[in-house]
């Protein structure tokens, strides 16, 4: 009988020590986590995505906006013809101050002509790869950006 009550005791301390982890928001419809130490959003990216992403990018994106998306350091001023250059992509630029929509649609339509020199990739990318770039994209963003960027616009 004590044998019963420490296997029940056991499972009910490792049940709760599981909750102390996360508090769920909505797992069941794929929504984010909430870490209770740390108030932050824990990011729920699919790893095979975000490995298909990087392959993407690397091939057609790093030439421009560099290694880990780093880009170039003068990435704000103008070039001679008045153009900018590309902006880096981590948590160093701007890039998580757009929606998921946003950043599909730059990557399709590429940057207005008078303002950067992004190409359209509409037709060569395919929207599963467009849409593995962006979750590779989110992958490198700091965890407290990711968390401002999530409640700014996913958790609408």
């Amino acid at each position: 009988m004590r044998v019963q009550y420490f296997l029940i005791y056991s499972a009910a301390a490792l049940m709760l020590m599981g909750c102390d982890n996360f508090s769920p928001t909505d797992t069941a419809a794929g929504k984010h986590q909430i870490n209770p130490k740390t108030g932050l959003v824990i990011r729920n990216l699919d790893a095979a995505q975000v490995m298909r992403g990087e392959a993407v990018y690397t091939k057609n994106c790093v030439g421009c906006h560099g290694p880990n998306g780093v880009a170039t350091p003068d990435w704000r001023k103008p070039n001679p013809d008045g153009k900018y250059p590309p902006p880096p992509l981590d948590s160093s630029a701007h890039a998580w101050h757009h929606s998921t929509d946003v950043l599909k649609k730059t990557i399709l339509k590429g940057t207005p002509p008078e303002i950067g020199s992004m190409p359209a990739w509409e037709g060569i990318l395919t929207e599963q790869q467009v849409d593995d770039v962006v979750v590779w994209i989110k992958s490198l963003w700091s965890d407290e950006l990711y968390d401002i960027w999530y409640k700014n616009f996913e958790d609408k």
